[in-house]
This record gives structure tokens, C-alpha cells and sequence, in this order.
């Protein structure tokens, strides 16, 4: 519920600097305020989106641009995802793995 009503005032936001009403520093302040917030995931949650889509971890690190032993430590909890590989595995869980091809 929440995302639509953000959606429909940024939706109007960008009308409103359309039409010259907003200047473009406000605009991008807001598009950044809408951005969705990343989502830390567990080793559960990255051996279940793997296995989400019938995927190998090495081609689930294929499709990442990571390395085997990376998806492999992820799903031990020996290490977490961060930065871009964690933006990365927010996009699959919220779009699917087509989104990376």
C-alpha cells in the first residue's frame, strides 16, 4: 500500500518538474528518497532464493559476476553479501533471475 501511494507522488513529482513547477536538485532529492531500501539477507534466505529458481550455485555465481566460493560462503553464513552483491541479490529476489540476463 505503502509503495503505491509513494509511487503515485512520484509520479506527480516528475509532472511537477515537467511543467517547470519543481527544479530538477528537487526532483532528484526525491527520486533518491524513493529508491527501495536494500534488504540484508541470511544464508537461508540466498539458499532459498537459489534454489527458487532450480539454479546450481555455480550458475547462480554466473549470474551474479561473483565467484562459486562466494555463493557457496554466502550460503554457509561464512560471509554476507554487501555493496553491489547484495543490491544484486535484492533485484532477483524482487524481479527474477531473468532481470540479470
Amino acid at each position: 500500500m505503502a509503495a503505491k501511494i509513494l509511487d503515485a507522488v512520484h509520479g506527480t513529482a516528475r509532472d511537477l518538474a515537467a511543467a517547470g513547477v519543481m527544479d530538477t536538485t528537487t526532483l532528484r532529492e526525491f527520486d533518491a528518497l524513493c529508491l527501495p531500501a536494500v534488504k540484508h539477507l541470511q544464508a537461508a534466505d540466498i539458499r532459498r532464493l537459489r534454489r527458487r529458481y532450480k539454479v546450481s550455485q555455480a550458475v547462480f555465481a554466473a549470474y551474479l559476476n561473483t565467484s562459486l566460493s562466494t555463493v557457496q560462503k554466502w550460503e554457509r553464513g561464512d560471509k554476507t553479501p554487501n555493496g553491489i552483491s547484495l543490491k544484486l541479490l535484492n533485484l532477483v529476489e524482487s524481479k527474477g533471475l531473468e532481470v540479470l540476463l
